[in-house]
């Protein structure tokens, strides 16, 4: 046998980041995005599900959260310690990881998630973010752009809202400014429309934010020197809004409001 023909074999490096098998799948199947740029991709919206707290794996995950804030650990993989069927039960982060101020590398490797909370932004000593193969998490709170020693991540590009491979749309936002306060409440919102059932700070300013004031919109941002991520905006006033860096060179120029009207720039392979 020829050296060309000996096959290689290569190192599974997310092997121990899985967790176990067990019974049934650990994920929902995710059709919003279409993987391959074969046609014009179909109009996205936010995805509905709420969390379910009930449930034995959010119970488990506010242990495990818990745990490691307790013992300061610097890695954090959740997922491993939970069932399959557990971890399909999980479809956001708890608030409470604003305590896991020590973790360095937070693994988040084929989760069903799809959303993460704004307040990642409080893990200061995040340096890596593996949310790989998590195919549901189209897009990122801009509040992870706090997280100032965030150097390294791996995510699933072409999962992505406006992704540079097959430039799929993001969904439109709410012209908030435009609806009664009086009917709609901040702290239940519908995640469907909003992209989550809570929003209570600016992501800019961290100030106290009213629906009536809020303004929503996307930008593309290089995060700290890892992956450029497109990045949901909450912000509490048009000031906010300008502070806003500039977007990712090779994406929309500007913050947005998503929807199918949105020119994005030609799709590179």
């Amino acid at each position: 046998m020829s050296e060309e023909s000996v096959p290689q074999v290569f190192s599974n490096r997310w092997g121990d980041a899985a967790g176990s098998g067990g019974h049934g799948s650990f994920r929902d199947l995710c059709r919003c995005i279409e993987p391959v740029h074969t046609r014009p991709q179909a109009p996205t919206r936010f995805h509905p599900e709420r969390q379910d707290t009930a449930t034995s794996g959010w119970i488990r995950l506010l242990e495990l959260v818990e745990e490691a804030a307790a013992d300061r650990r610097e890695e954090f993989k959740p997922l491993v310690e939970l069932t399959a069927e557990q971890r399909r039960q999980v479809v956001t982060l708890p608030a409470t990881i604003t305590k896991l101020t020590s973790v360095k590398h937070l693994v988040l490797y084929g989760s069903n998630l799809v959303r993460i909370p704004p307040e990642i932004g409080a893990m200061k000593s995040l340096e890596e973010f593996t949310p790989y193969t998590s195919y549901r998490l189209h897009w990122f709170p801009y509040e992870i752009t706090r997280c100032p020693n965030l150097r390294y991540s791996t995510v699933s590009t072409r999962a992505l809202y406006g992704n540079y491979k097959t430039r799929p749309p993001f969904p439109p936002l709410s012209a908030s400014a435009t609806l009664d306060a009086r009917d709609v409440d901040r702290d239940n919102l519908d995640p469907g429309v909003w992209g989550a059932d809570a929003i209570r700070t600016c992501s800019a300013c961290d100030r106290r934010v009213e629906i009536v004031n809020l303004r929503q919109v996307w930008i593309s941002l290089r995060t700290s020197g890892a992956d450029i991520l497109p990045l949901l905006v909450n912000a509490c006033s048009t000031a906010c809004l300008e502070a806003l860096p500039n977007p990712a060179e090779g994406y929309v120029a500007t913050p947005h409001a998503g929807g199918p009207g949105i020119d994005q720039p030609t799709t590179r392979r």
